[in-house]
């Protein structure tokens, strides 16, 4: 059918449209045929066959109809005239990471996209990154945006201005035709995807037969979750869960989704199912509708055509002006333009549809200045609708119209124009009146009980458009302009009357308050107005004509406010021969709000007025009544005042939350500190003695300090004594706080290095905690960056932490004890502080109010209220009363605020004194201090002196004592004679002994804590010594005891012994070193009692947690399957260490009992825990170290080291028979003779009898026979107590559990192997770490790595003892197979596919076993074992030396010198090899092969070195514990140590005749020959060393990288999360729904899977978008971790929350690398979720 249909021809359609009298209905009829046919056919197309068929039979003969002929020649000629844009316009995803220019940006909003960025000026400016939230688009190219670098490089076309209307240039035919078709096409796009029926067409595309073919359409909604949808479409269209997912998926994502298609009855059952299932589970169903195939035809391709729009516009600009035009353009019927239609129909789109008509204006109107313009006009006049639709609507901001203002009225010259055309600040405000009316109460005032959260949050957000427009003040004022902005602030007066006095509040008595009132969403609102009242202020600033308009409009406005705020008729007061007439009020009884914006407005704008200047030119200040203005202020300040002295308990917790937020950062700009200035504007108005008793009044404490009152009430004394401290406080501000602009001449400047100054001195900060200390203005800035190098020196940071900045020496003398803007706590820690400072500076302790600003002229009388009557009567009734010391009318607070205001009067008289000559000084107060109540000793002056004797009063000493020279100074300044001079005369003697004195005092002080001191110490020293002996295990490799495991030489040991066994540092073979016998005692950390280490005692255990590892892994990223038979591991490793089983202890010791004692405790209790199975997973033995909480699974018995006394002579007579041929002859014996016990002949012995037989022979000595073994000196094994032996098994199966992932089995033979290979793989992995931090083999280890590795080889070692004879000496076989042909099995590997650490530590741990007779245990001697030792490890050193000589391909170039013996002796080895294998690289001289291999043998050197240490416990020679001893020097140290000859290569000489049928045979192993010809790939030595990848060392790099990264397993466009793993540099896309994969029958995450096959389960991931580390470690547990990115002030930045630019710490992430290699993410996970108690656990699975 539609398939055969031949494709229309394009050129032809089009020139019948033309041609036709009616185009649109030409076009129209052919859309009619065409789209059903397309997209609801019965035969369902894939999407491309979909696109391929739209785009032959619409779009092909569209484009025809609008070039006129054939599109690619029209496009062609198109570009050759056009340029390319300069705006790059590119439309942000949610999640992208976009940044912003803190230098150059005009405003926040202004973001650049990542190219852009990467291409701009601003690269190396103060940029912030941030992710963003969907919507926006790059400004690169806005000349409007940018202060400098408008364009990046790509962008910048050389024009000199961008934006502006480009030039049309189409030919006015093709500009026709565009303009004709675009109408058409735009006009049905707009009909569709507003069209509201479901089941009809429009008559022009009515179908002549309808088919009842119809959809069940569901819709996406923001109240139902992923599961509640699939959960409703399983049980309603029957499909099955991977269906419902996908339907689920792509119906969040493009809005809807149909979900069956059928005839209408099957569609009608669906939605009724899918509406009745989901009311089940949520209130609301899901929105279902039902349309016809044809509609729903329409509609998706209405859809279609908007993204071809956006191709077409791209195309010239000649069409984007075209579609602008036709969608802008009004009807003549007064309808809406297109444009228009679609904006009012957004919120009731889906969200597929607004995504495509939101990028077509992107992409067409905002693109272009003039049409940006008319599209804002347009937006502004639609303005209330829009926002009253959003609200009701339930999608998120990012997908609705509204979110596109921030385009348009950020743009200073448009944001204007709006104003002055549309008056657009009038309609932001009408439409927030409109919207809050609901909660207008009968006073007109809101009232927000019982609000809806969620509207109330949309609501606000409109509060950003009007930010948006003011946030850049007009530099030249229009006549218009003016009257719009009056008219607009007229407006906003009116809402903030609504807010004037809301949500009153009275004080509860007797019983508590039942219901805690609404308080949020009044501070929610205050919150959004904190900047556009300082964006008003400022933009009245900047014109004073309009400044005074302001200031009078509101002061109007307060009036009308005030009017009904006092009920009763104004009463006099009296005091001190003042009379006050106010109306009686009571903050403790009557309603009091904490909301006055409108006063606080009017002081912000009098403050401005006094800056300017203006304040002259206002007319008649007599009108201000200003008793009345600082009424509502100083109200509010008493609220305070008295919630602090909590007298407003009952009130609950909603009136200290208010309290709070008024004096919190977040809000103090337009609350605390406008009502602190209010009422500096009344003091510095009203007459200054009037003031203060206003104060008095209305704090409550006017007939206390009138002396009529008095209470025994105990409550309310405390809280009267609060309340003076409060008052008194309020006076120290009113009087000392001048860092206001306008108040004294400071600047922005001066204000924020006073904030910085004081933050500083309450403890040194980091950067983030500064800024969220200061107040941010509108652009989000603190100015702290241009202050903060003035005022602090920086610290940087170490490997943890951040940086700190120090506040400078010289600033402290800034300092202001009763600082405003301190809260309780931190103004006592910053007291604190600063007295413990000036105490270690030798300093007194007085802390002096700092030397303010002087007042502006308008605030010049502030200071009287210093000096007045009432002041002084206040101070003297407060010193009065503590002079009379009755405890309970004064507190050592109120009279530290006394002292203070005094000072701060003492310091103003001094000032004054000093400009003026005594006569100009009216100031006062010095004088009425001296003579006011003197007569009965009772003046100011007089109790002072009096109070300094109080012992209560002690702290408060160093303060009056300040106090009272200044008294004596501002005295002398009075009499004009020098204040040194009259002070020797009034006050020297007494003063001197006083100091004297107090010297003494001091000194004697001094001299006790230094005795007290040295007593500590001591004591503390013996307590060490004592827990060092307690200890020893911990600290034996500690310098101070020498070396390390040397155990402290016991007295009777002479001197010449101590020499010999220095000189024995040898731990193999007949010259070893005697172990000598070492008593260790350790300490339970559980039950604190000490016990020796003994075999036969109960058992101590170490902590352990084992671990699967990749950390010396050669092959990343393939882990070898484990299989059951065992023939290659674990009995052998292969060298790519492809993954090994670590074994890690903390280092602390337990009784065993004591272990098992807690473990079942911790079982116990761990089961009743929310979420402990995240930490601890009990059913594998887990548990946390009770002393460090270190994660462990098992624990390792502690075996003391067997005490050896060495017997040198029998050694030497045996070492002449047992050479290392007749040693193998033995062993080959006892093999034989115990495989025929045995029965097993699984060996090819047989067939090379007669060769053995000859090569024995050439040892003479006769025929070794089956017990040969035993004649060189056997010994009964060691015994160890019932629970050693028990705890060995317990260690034995969790390794063998955990490191082969199987079911416990502590029968099954591979156990003693795992614990073998543990021991090996914990060797090399210590070794590892050593070499890679260049420090010494031996004596820098931590004493946990010592501790756990001494007890893992001692572990091994004893395994032996406790698994089958026969199954160990099988083992033996098996591995010695490797290394002699003779007794190997048909699938022994060769020698380049075995690790020989393992195979070393393998074969001396099971030799022993070769020793056992079936009626008696017996083990070897110490002399036999010493030859087993050195015979096992001259045989696998030289294979080892053969490995590494086979797989080299690269050998150094060495100078050639004279050949040395060991060049010689290596250069015979080669040759020999190169015959055997007739492929080794010809013409290597001998120098360059000893070089090669002993660079790669020496790894396996230093682990045996490791390995014979901890098994034998010899002393190692010191040059083992230098890092500072040259390469060669160390190696010939690790020779001597191991009885290796220095010249290794010798071994071959020496064993010649053993070794050379040995190298024939290995040299002609078919593997190797394999390998020699390049057909596998093996391991190079030494091996590569591991370490995590290497990252940029600026994060916008990845940051670059993860916008770039595509999800393999995905197409479409949505947020990812590109994550990198740290260990092979993988970029994944974790928890993505496209990424997830089955692991063990679950689904996981793309980094859970990873982290499977990369890291044996343990993972280390950055997270690039979030800049966070994530550990994970198996599929259930992983935590977050700093990343090793810190900005400029040394911190990290999760989550990119403050944006700064970031820079790699190699030492963190060195501290990274460590972790990983130490093996310690596990343990850091489980502290981390030990720490963290989670609520909510996350599902570390998906990520």
């Amino acid at each position: 059918m539609a398939e055969s249909e031949k494709s229309p021809d394009g050129l032809e359609l089009s020139k019948e449209w033309l041609e036709a009298a009616d185009s649109r209905v030409e076009v129209l009829r052919y859309l009619k045929e065409q789209v059903p046919r397309i997209f609801c056919l019965k035969k369902e197309f894939s999407p491309q066959e979909e696109e391929e068929l739209m785009q032959s039979r619409i779009l092909q003969p569209l484009e025809f109809f609008l070039f006129g002929e054939n599109p690619q020649e029209g496009l062609q000629k198109l570009q050759q005239g056009s340029t390319s844009s300069q705006l790059c316009g590119r439309v942000f995803k949610e999640g992208e990471t976009v940044y912003s220019c803190r230098d150059c940006a005009i405003d926040p909003t202004c973001v650049l996209c990542m190219d852009c960025f990467q291409d701009s000026v601003h690269k190396s400016h103060r940029y912030k990154m941030h992710a963003s939230s969907g919507g926006g688009f790059c400004d690169c190219g806005d000349v409007e945006a940018w202060k400098i670098g408008p364009c990046c490089s790509k962008h910048d076309t050389g024009a000199a201005t961008a934006m502006v209307t480009d030039e049309c240039v189409l030919e006015p035919e093709l500009y026709e035709r565009a303009e004709k078709l675009f109408r058409i096409l735009l006009l049905y796009v707009t009909d569709f995807l507003v069209w509201e029926e479901s089941s009809n067409l429009p008559d022009e595309l009515q179908p002549r037969q309808k088919e009842p073919a119809y959809f069940c359409v569901l819709y996406n909604d923001e109240h139902h979750s992923y599961d509640h949808v699939i959960y409703t479409l399983q049980r309603s269209v029957n499909c099955d869960q991977a269906e419902a997912q996908t339907h689920t998926a792509l119906i969040d994502k493009e809005g809807r989704r149909a979900v069956k298609r059928g005839s209408l009855r099957s569609c009608q059952q669906a939605r009724d199912l899918i509406r009745s299932n989901s009311e089940h589970i949520s209130l609301q169903p899901l929105r279902v509708e039902i349309l016809h195939a044809a509609v729903m035809a329409h509609q998706t391709f209405a859809l279609r055509l908007g993204s071809w729009f956006q191709k077409i516009i791209s195309y010239s600009v000649g069409f984007r002006q075209a579609f602008c035009q036709v969608a802008l353009e009004t009807n003549i019927d007064g309808h809406p333009c297109l444009i228009s239609r679609l904006m009012l129909h957004d919120a009731r789109m889906y969200k597929g549809a607004r995504k495509i008509v939101h990028e077509l204006i992107f992409s067409s109107m905002l693109m272009d200045t003039e049409f940006k313009r008319l599209f804002a006009i347009e937006f502004t006049k639609h303005y209330k609708q829009l926002q009253k639709d959003f609200i009701n609507d339930d999608h998120e901001r990012s997908i609705s119209i509204t979110a596109l203002s921030v385009q348009i009225f950020t743009v200073p010259t448009l944001a204007r124009q709006l104003i002055e055309e549309c008056n657009v600040i009038k309609v932001i405000v009408d439409t927030v009146m409109d919207l809050l009316r609901e909660h207008l109460d009968d006073n007109n005032r809101f009232f927000f009980l019982g609000y809806n959260s969620d509207k109330f949050t949309r609501i606000q957000v409109i509060f950003h458009d009007l930010r948006y427009i003011l946030i850049s003040k007009p530099s030249v004022w229009t006549e218009e302009l003016r009257g719009q902005f009056l008219e607009g602030l007229k407006v906003f007066l009116g809402f903030l009357k609504c807010m004037q006095g809301m949500e009153e509040v009275k004080r509860q008595f007797g019983q508590h308050i039942a219901v805690e009132p609404e308080w949020e969403a009044g501070f929610s609102l205050q919150m959004q107005l904190r900047h556009i009242l300082a964006m008003f202020q400022d933009w009245c600033s900047s014109d004073n004509e309009i400044l005074l308009l302001a200031f009078k409009e509101c002061h109007k406005v307060l009036r009308e406010c005030n009017n009904q705020a006092f009920q009763r008729e104004p009463t006099d007061y009296y005091m001190c021969k003042q009379i006050l007439n106010v109306r009686p009020y009571k903050v403790s009884q009557e309603p009091v709000s904490i909301h006055l914006p409108i006063s606080r407005l009017l002081a912000g704008l009098y403050v401005l007025l006094c800056r300017t200047g203006a304040v002259e030119h206002l007319d008649d200040p007599e009108l201000y009544d200003y008793t009345q203005l600082a009424e509502h202020p100083l109200r509010c300040v008493v609220l305070a005042a008295q919630v602090s002295a909590e007298m407003w308990r009952r009130n609950g917790l909603s009136l200290v939350s208010q309290v709070y937020y008024y004096q919190d950062v977040k809000c103090r700009d337009e609350m605390y500190d406008k009502d602190v200035v209010m009422l500096q504007i009344a003091a510095s108005k009203m007459d200054p003695n009037h003031f203060l008793m206003l104060i008095l009044l209305r704090f409550e404490l006017f007939d206390y300090f009138n002396g009529s009152c008095s209470t025994k009430d105990q409550d309310e004394l405390i809280q009267r004594n609060r309340l003076t401290e409060e008052m008194l406080y309020l006076l120290i501000i009113i009087i000392g706080e001048r860092y206001v602009p306008g108040i004294s001449h400071v600047t922005k400047e001066d204000v924020t290095m006073r904030e910085v100054v004081h933050l500083l001195c309450i403890e040194p900060m980091a950067h983030s905690s500064l800024v969220k200390g200061l107040p941010e203005n509108e652009s989000h800035e603190t100015g702290l960056e241009s202050v903060i190098a003035k005022v602090a020196t920086f610290k940087k940071p170490g490997v943890s932490g951040h940086g700190l900045y120090e506040v400078k020496k010289e600033r402290l003398v800034e300092f202001n004890p009763f600082f405003y803007h301190y809260s309780r706590s931190q103004h006592s820690k910053a007291e604190e502080s600063q007295k413990k400072r000036r105490t270690q500076e030798g300093s007194d302790k007085a802390l002096r109010p700092p030397i303010p600003p002087a007042f502006c002229p308008a605030f010049s009388n502030i200071v009287r209220l210093l000096c007045c009557d009432i002041m002084v009567h206040i101070l003297r009734r407060i010193f009065q009363r503590a002079a009379e010391d009755r405890a309970t009318h004064w507190t050592e607070a109120m009279i530290q605020r006394a002292v203070h205001l005094i000072g701060q009067a003492l310091l103003e008289e001094k000032t004054q004194l000093e400009d003026s000559t005594v006569e100009e000084v009216t100031f006062d107060f010095s004088l009425k201090a001296r003579r006011i109540g003197s007569e009965h000793g009772k003046s100011v002056f007089h109790l002072l002196s009096k109070i300094k004797a109080i012992p209560s009063l002690e702290a408060q000493k160093d303060m009056v004592k300040w106090v009272l020279q200044m008294f004596e100074i501002v005295k002398c300044l009075r009499e004009k004679s020098s204040p040194a001079a009259s002070m020797s005369v009034e006050t020297t003697k007494p003063e001197e002994s006083a100091q004297d004195k107090e010297k003494a005092e001091r000194k004697r002080k001094a001299e006790a804590a230094k005795l007290h001191r040295q007593k500590i110490m001591a004591q503390m020293s013996a307590m060490q010594k004592n827990f060092i002996e307690s200890n020893k295990m911990l600290y034996d490799n500690m310098p101070e005891s020498g070396t390390q495991g040397e155990p402290v030489m016991s007295t009777d040991i002479t001197d010449s012994c101590a020499m010999e066994q220095r000189e024995l540092c040898v731990a193999v073979g007949p010259q070893r070193g005697s172990t000598p016998a070492e008593k260790e005692v350790l300490t339970c950390i559980l039950c604190q009692e000490e016990q020796e280490v003994l075999t036969q005692a109960p058992a101590m255990v170490l902590t352990a947690c084992v671990q699967r590892s990749t950390v010396l892994t050669q092959c990343r990223g393939k882990i070898p399957t484990y299989k059951e038979d065992g023939t290659t591991y674990p009995l052998f490793m292969p060298p790519e260490l492809a993954v090994g089983t670590h074994t890690g202890s903390c280092g602390h010791v337990m009784h065993a009992t004591c272990w098992q004692k807690y473990f079942e405790a911790v079982q116990n209790t761990t089961r009743n825990r929310l979420h402990a199975e995240l930490i601890v997973d009990l059913e594998n033995g887990e548990y946390l170290c009770p002393l460090c909480k270190s994660l462990c699974n098992t624990v390792i018995p502690l075996i003391p080291l067997e005490p050896i006394m060495f017997n040198y002579e029998n050694a030497e007579i045996i070492g002449q028979h047992l050479t290392l041929p007749r040693w193998i002859q033995i062993l080959c014996a006892r093999i034989k003779g115990l495989k025929s016990v045995t029965q097993d002949n699984d060996c090819n012995t047989d067939g090379n009898s007669s060769s053995t037989d000859g090569d024995m022979a050439l040892c003479g000595e006769g025929e070794p026979d089956f017990r040969s073994i035993l004649s060189y000196g056997v010994q009964e094994p060691r015994k160890f107590s019932d629970s050693i032996t028990e705890m060995l098994l317990v260690c034995a199966t969790t390794v063998h559990r955990v490191g082969l992932q199987t079911a416990p089995n502590e029968l099954c033979p591979h156990v003693p192997l795992m614990a073998w290979n543990t021991c090996a793989f914990n060797i090399q992995a210590i070794e590892n770490i050593l070499q890679e931090e260049d420090k010494p083999l031996f004596g820098s280890l931590q004493n946990r790595q010592l501790a756990g590795l001494k007890a893992i080889v001692q572990f091994s070692g004893a395994q032996r003892l406790k698994s089958s004879q026969a199954v160990i000496q099988r083992h033996f076989t098996d591995m010695f197979g490797v290394l002699l042909p003779v007794v190997s099995r048909k699938n022994t590997p060769c020698l380049l596919e075995v690790d020989f650490v393992h195979l070393l530590v393998g074969l001396v741990l099971s030799i022993p076993s070769l020793y056992q007779e079936e009626a008696v245990d017996l083990g070897p001697s110490a002399v036999s074992s010493a030859y087993n030792h050195l015979h096992i490890l001259h045989l696998v050193t030289m294979a080892h030396m053969l490995q590494v000589l086979l797989s080299s391909t690269d050998f150094p170039a060495v100078a050639s010198g004279e050949e040395t013996e060991e060049a010689k002796a290596a250069a015979e080895l080669y040759t020999t090899v190169s015959q055997h294998t007739g492929s080794l690289i010809p013409d290597v001289s001998g120098s360059s092969v000893a070089e090669r291999v002993k660079r790669g043998i020496q790894p396996f050197l230093r682990c045996a070195a490791l390995f014979f240490n901890c098994l034998t416990g010899v002393q190692p020679p010191e040059e083992l514990f230098s890092a500072s001893v040259g390469a060669e020097g160390h190696f010939e140290a690790l020779c001597s140590y191991l009885a290796l000859p220095s010249n290794v290569f010798q071994l071959f000489q020496e064993h010649r005749d053993t070794v050379a049928p040995l190298l024939l045979n290995y040299c002609g192993n078919p593997a190797i020959t394999k390998v020699l010809k390049g057909k596998t790939h093996i391991v190079r030595y030494p091996r590569r060393r591991n370490r995590l990848i290497d990252l940029p060392e600026d994060y916008s790099v990845l940051l670059n990288q993860a916008s770039h990264f595509q999800c393999p397993k995905s197409t479409d466009d949505e947020r990812k999360h590109p994550t990198l793993c740290l260990f092979c540099g993988a970029m994944l896309c974790s928890q993505s729904s496209c990424c997830l994969s089955q692991l063990d029958g679950e689904d996981v995450g793309a980094c859970t899977a990873h982290a499977a096959t990369c890291g044996a389960g343990v993972g280390m991931f950055l997270r690039i978008r979030e800049c966070e580390i994530v550990l994970m470690a198996g599929k259930t547990r992983g935590s977050t971790y700093p990343a090793p990115y810190l900005d400029d002030y040394g911190e990290t930045d999760p989550h990119l929350g403050r944006g700064n630019p970031l820079h790699l710490c190699p030492e963190r992430y060195r501290k990274l690398n460590q972790l990983w290699q130490q093996h310690c993410i596990l343990e850091e996970i489980a502290r981390s979720l030990e720490v963290v108690n989670v609520m909510f656990a996350f599902e570390w699975q998906m990520l």
